[in-house]
């Protein structure tokens, strides 16, 4: 899903007007089959209403779209569909998943995605075409940069070499996951399954297997970055920590009970980022990594700034600061904790790939 969003969204050879024409259409064709289906079933009961099969249906969090809305959202999704135009389906396919969390559905984003106010009724075709609007609107200002070269690449951030030429990049900006328990699938699992990316427990498996683990809900029997940061003393202190805290309180659980081996998955999916990463760096190329302290395993403070600097630092590369971004404030403790910019530079060889 996110791929798909971020190809569209660099995608700008796109005419406005057609946009608008051909979304105007769909919008026409769902209408007429929404009111169609409301005078043929009786909406009271929900009888008569599309819905999703069952095994699409348990991937979603509870409660996050309701009966009514997820009926015309499907029939638009159909209608998108059949209505295909391969200059304009997937902008009107991706101004769709935009409003389907909070417009369409009932789903509200704090610290972690969750159920807000339920909405039992939603005007989901002209909410929809109002995002179409405005990515028309959008288009109309980048119209002279549509040459504007970007590639997004669908991979495993853990290993950069098979997607990335050699020497091929001067400058990384990003902001990676931290060690927060916080499950990424579930913030784009409404969009990812009623667009089709997600059918059953098979695919949302292999879709958290390709993720750099940071909560304990995407931890699998056969994972072994944790061996990368074997010799690393210093998160080994900290994994030890919060299992040493875990006993202490009598913590039994099965996600408790891998809170110290999600911190060292996730530093050692970090080290394997940056490892492979060396290869496609020019000598001389700058990296910034927006990364947040944590407490949120048991109140062990983790310093992913610090940790992910002495990290960068046995790989070869230059650390020229941490910088504060900003204070958040922890949900657990109250505490104002730093996010901040760690910033590398890559001196340049002897690096291998991988």
């Amino acid at each position: 899903m996110s791929h798909f969003a971020g190809t569209v969204k660099t995608t700008w050879d796109v005419e406005p007007e057609g946009l608008l024409d051909y979304a105007s259409k769909v919008a026409i064709q769902a209408e007429e089959h929404i009111e169609r289906d409301a005078g043929a079933w009786p909406y009271r009961n929900g009888a008569g209403l599309r819905t999703l099969p069952s095994q699409k249906m348990k991937l979603l969090i509870t409660n996050s779209i309701s009966p009514k809305p997820l009926h015309k959202a499907l029939i638009l999704i159909d209608c998108i569909e059949q209505a295909f135009d391969d200059r304009y389906s997937e902008h009107a396919t991706l101004a769709l998943a935009s409003v389907l969390p909070t417009e369409v559905g009932n789903l509200r984003f704090g610290p972690e995605v969750g159920v807000g106010a339920i909405r039992e009724d939603s005007d989901v075709v002209n909410v929809w075409f109002d995002e179409v609007r405005g990515m028309s609107d959008d288009l109309r200002l980048v119209s002279e940069r549509h040459e504007t070269e970007a590639i997004i690449y669908c991979g495993d951030a853990r290993r950069p070499e098979l997607l990335l030429a050699d020497e091929s990049i001067d400058a990384v900006i990003t902001s990676p996951p931290y060690p927060n328990e916080k499950d990424y699938s579930r913030i784009v699992r409404l969009e990812s399954v009623l667009l089709g990316y997600m059918d059953d427990q098979t695919t949302l498996r292999r879709t958290k297997k390709g993720l750099l683990r940071s909560n304990t809900r995407n931890i699998y029997k056969g994972d072994q970055d944790h061996a990368c940061v074997a010799d690393h003393e210093s998160i080994q202190r900290v994994a030890q920590e919060i299992e040493d805290r875990r006993i202490e309180l009598g913590k039994t659980s099965g996600f408790e009970r891998m809170y110290h081996r999600a911190v060292l998955l996730y530093f050692g999916g970090m080290k394997r980022h940056l490892a492979g990463l060396r290869g496609a760096l020019r000598s001389g190329a700058k990296l910034a990594y927006v990364v947040g302290d944590q407490a949120s395993y048991l109140r062990v403070m983790i310093r992913t700034g610090q940790l992910l600097a002495e990290v960068a630092d046995s790989l070869g590369y230059e650390v020229e600061g941490i910088d504060l971004f900003r204070t958040r404030l922890a949900t657990a403790t109250k505490e104002q904790l730093r996010e901040e910019v760690l910033l590398l530079r890559w001196p340049g060889g002897g690096a291998t790939r991988g």
